[in-house]
C-alpha cells in the first residue's frame, strides 16, 4: 500500500454530543494525516467496579456518517447500544487508545482506554487508508463508549453488553457522538500508511462489524477486560 505524505493542511473537528442521556460534553480535532488528535470530555461515568471507568472511543467509518437518535433503539430497551447505533456511524477504523494499538483491533481493550468522568487526550497517530476514506467520503464519526449504569432505564441495567458478554450493557454502549467535519478547506492527501502503535488496521480483523455483529473479543483482552475493572463484590 503506498504511504501518504504527512500534511497539516487540512483540519477536522467533532462537537461531542450525550448519548442515551450520558449528559456528558466534548469536542476533538484532527490534524493531518500523521494526525495530532487532541479532546476534552467531560461529564462521562467516572468509576466502574471501583476501579477509574475506562471509556473505549473510535472514528467509526464507512456507514451514514451521523450519529443516532433514541429510534435506533432497536429493540425498546432505552438505551441505543453499539451495534443499534453501527448502521448510522459503521465500524471502528481507527482506535483512539491513550497508548499503543490504535487499530481496529484494540477497540475494546479498556487497558488502552482513557478513563474517568473528564480527560484531555492528546496523541499523535497515523491514519491508515480506512481511516483517510472515511474522512474523505463525509463518513467518519467519533464515538466515546461507557455510561453511567443509574442514568439508563431500569431494564437496561440488567442487561448484558452486546460486545462484551460478560459486562453489562452500559460499560460498552456509547454515550458520546460526533461527526467529523472537515474545517479548512485544502486538499486531503492520498493513500495511507499502517495505523500507529505497532499494527495495522485490515479489512479482516475480528474488530469490524459485520452485518450488524458485535465487535469479537480474544480470550486476552476479554481477560484484561475483566484484570481491570476488577471482581464485582
Amino acid at each position: 500500500m503506498p504511504a501518504a505524505h504527512a500534511d497539516s493542511g487540512w483540519t477536522y473537528q467533532a462537537d461531542l454530543a450525550p448519548i442515551n442521556g450520558s449528559g456528558a460534553a466534548g469536542w476533538l480535532t484532527l490534524n493531518g494525516n500523521q494526525a495530532t488528535v487532541t479532546e476534552e470530555v467531560n461529564g462521562l461515568a467516572q468509576t466502574f467496579m471501583d476501579a477509574p471507568y475506562p471509556h473505549v472511543q473510535h472514528i467509526h467509518g464507512g456507514a451514514m456518517g451521523m450519529c443516532p437518535d433514541m429510534s435506533a433503539d432497536t429493540n425498546g430497551d432505552g438505551v441505543v447500544s453499539t451495534t443499534e447505533g453501527a448502521p448510522h456511524y459503521g465500524g471502528i477504523v481507527t482506535t483512539l487508545s491513550a497508548k499503543g494499538d490504535t487499530s481496529p483491533a484494540a477497540g475494546t481493550d479498556v487497558t488502552l482506554a482513557p478513563s474517568g468522568s473528564a480527560y484531555t487526550y492528546k496523541r499523535t497517530i497515523t491514519l491508515d487508508s480506512k481511516s483517510v476514506e472515511a474522512l474523505k467520503n463525509g463518513t467518519a464519526v467519533i464515538v466515546v463508549h461507557g455510561l453511567d449504569p443509574a442514568k439508563i432505564p431500569a431494564a437496561a441495567r440488567a442487561a448484558k453488553s452486546d460486545l462484551v458478554p460478560s459486562l453489562p450493557l452500559a460499560a460498552t454502549s456509547p454515550a458520546l457522538c460526533g461527526k467529523l467535519t472537515r474545517s479548512q478547506m485544502t486538499d486531503m492527501p492520498s493513500g495511507g500508511v499502517p495505523t500507529g502503535g505497532g499494527s495495522t488496521a485490515d479489512g479482516s480483523t475480528g474488530a469490524y462489524y459485520a452485518g450488524g455483529g458485535a465487535l469479537l473479543l480474544g480470550a486476552g483482552a476479554l481477560l484484561a477486560t475483566r484484570r481491570q475493572f476488577g471482581k464485582q463484590s
